[in-house]
């Protein structure tokens, strides 16, 4: 009815236009002819009048005309102009639709007031397997989605509610099944929709298919998971931290707390203490420098060094790391071991290479490495240096009347009690067999002498121990020589005090024999 009151709008105008203008013409000639006659009774007069009286008339009617001309161009240039910018618009909008809403990555869908499905993206149909001349129009696509009828009916009402303008859905989680039949997890975000009256026209939903981004998820937690039991059974703590001069922990394992003593919480971020405070502070210059190289050199570092734990007692760890790139700063990265049993195992394996075994002194070997470095620095810094060679004497006759343990007793007592009468500086070896040497750094003749005699007193007045509860007397005899006025090396000491030595057993034993004066001594 209304298109057809619309297209006799028109005719009535039209009809409207022209009995107005037959109404205005024909009053137009009838009075202006009438005046003109009353006016102009002269014929030939007349006769021009209403010549005239035609032109006005055609003047006035074109102009008229004209006028309305205009005004019907005009209207037709605003309706030209307003239907160019709905085509535009109908254009841009079928555009958006193309390359928004048709060439989205995320399902878009709208249903109307009875959750019938209005719309239907690409990207609805490639998730969901199902093409829109099968969806348009129906809502019986909700039940292929969602096959389980509880859950169908819980998604449904949420849809219900937002159909009704009763909230919004923003990041909504479901589980939908496919046309192919596989399962795919997707978040939702919908709201109503109003027509330009504001009534509820339906709503719209977008949804993003987060199946593989949850997957990736459970794979990453899972792997931290992993992760975590593997760093917290480790026997050890592994760490991250900055490198600054804190070595600021940023995360730790479990194992920190057997390593250090403290918790996890207490060392991160120094919260109650930092990991440089538990270092030896004589430590860090070398820790530092290590570190420092590794970086450098883009390899990974290894170090020892002891740290004291929180019951104050010190450890010795082992760190093995390297420094890598983290959140836009270097930060470093490895495990901390505890080495101390190691480390005491080294200490006694070091101890049983430079000691001798029976008597617990200095070894051979190592007695000459400590007299080859004295004789090096009394020369460097012009000091004297003293070297007693020891013999026990007769020791031949403990071992034969008494037996070799009994004779094992009496070294070790003796040579107890030789390393225990001399200064902390000093160094007490056994050269082999019954023989003994004594180092005695910055130290000249006289002093040397007194030294000797005291020890060999001190060996004579004291009884030694067999190890069956008896005791047997022991004297011994000591050669002396003094660096340089004796010699200049280790050897040359060595075999001036062993001449001296001789010279006591063959003067008496039990006696103190300085060993002669080398020529350059005696001119010096």
């Amino acid at each position: 009815m209304e298109r057809l009151q619309g297209r006799r709008t028109p005719l009535r105008r039209s009809l409207w236009v022209v009995g107005t203008y037959l109404l205005v013409g024909w009053l137009w000639i009838t009075f202006s002819d009438y005046l003109v006659q009353q006016w102009f009774p002269d014929p030939e007069v007349l006769s021009r009048v209403q010549t005239y009286k035609g032109a006005l008339f055609v003047l006035v009617t074109g102009l008229a005309l004209f006028l309305l001309l205009i005004r019907q161009f005009a209207n037709d240039r605003k309706l030209l102009s307003l239907y160019r910018h709905q085509r535009k618009e109908n254009r841009e909008l079928s555009q958006f639709r193309e390359s928004v809403i048709e060439r989205a990555n995320v399902w878009i869908n709208v249903l109307d007031p009875e959750g019938r499905v209005v719309l239907w993206n690409k990207a609805a149909e490639d998730i969901s397997g199902y093409p829109r001349e099968a969806v348009i129009g129906s809502d019986e696509i909700w039940q292929q989605l969602y096959p389980d009828e509880e859950n169908r009916a819980r998604i449904r009402e949420r849809a219900n509610e937002i159909l009704r303008d009763e909230g919004e859905v923003v990041g909504y989680e479901t589980w939908i099944t496919t046309r192919d039949g596989r399962e795919r997890q997707l978040s939702w975000n919908s709201r109503s929709l109003r027509n330009e009256a504001g009534e509820l026209a339906g709503s719209i939903a977008i949804g993003q298919d987060i199946t593989d981004i949850r997957q990736a998820e459970n794979t990453v937690r899972r792997r931290e998971r992993q992760l975590s039991t593997i760093m917290d059974n480790l026997p050890g703590m592994a760490y991250r931290c900055r490198y600054d001069e804190f070595w600021t922990m940023l995360s730790v394992s479990n194992g920190c707390r057997e390593l250090t003593g403290y918790e996890p919480d207490e060392l991160v971020n120094n919260s109650l203490v930092s990991y440089a405070e538990l270092i030896d502070e004589a430590c860090n210059e070398t820790i530092l420098r290590t570190v420092e190289s590794a970086i450098g050199n883009a390899e990974p570092f290894s170090i020892e060094y002891p740290i004291t734990r929180k019951d104050g007692r010190k450890i010795w760890v082992w760190e093995r790391g390297r420094g890598v790139e983290g959140e836009g700063e270097l930060v470093l990265e490895g495990i901390i071991l505890d080495i101390s049993d190691r480390k005491e195992l080294e200490d006694e394996l070091s101890e049983l290479a430079t000691r001798d075994p029976l008597t617990g002194v200095l070894n051979r070997r190592e007695m000459t490495r400590i007299l080859e470095e004295e004789v090096a620095r009394a020369k460097r810094y012009d000091r004297e240096l003293a070297f007693l060679w020891i013999d026990f004497d007769h020791f031949k006759t403990i071992n034969d009347e008494h037996g070799h343990a009994a004779g094992d007793s009496v070294l070790r007592a003796a040579s107890a009690l030789l390393a225990g009468c001399v200064r902390s500086v000093d160094s007490v070896g056994r050269f082999g067999g019954e023989e003994f040497v004594i180092l005695l750094p910055e130290m000249d003749r006289r002093e040397a002498l007194e030294t000797a005699e005291r020890l060999r007193r001190l060996v004579s007045d004291a009884p030694q121990p067999l190890g069956n509860g008896s005791t047997v007397a022991l004297t011994i005899s000591i050669g002396v020589s003094v660096f340089p006025d004796h010699g200049e090396s280790a050897d040359t000491l060595c075999a001036a005090a062993d001449r001296a030595m001789y010279q006591a057993k063959a003067d008496g034993r039990n006696r103190v024999v300085l060993a002669p004066l080398t020529e350059e001594a005696h001119n010096p």
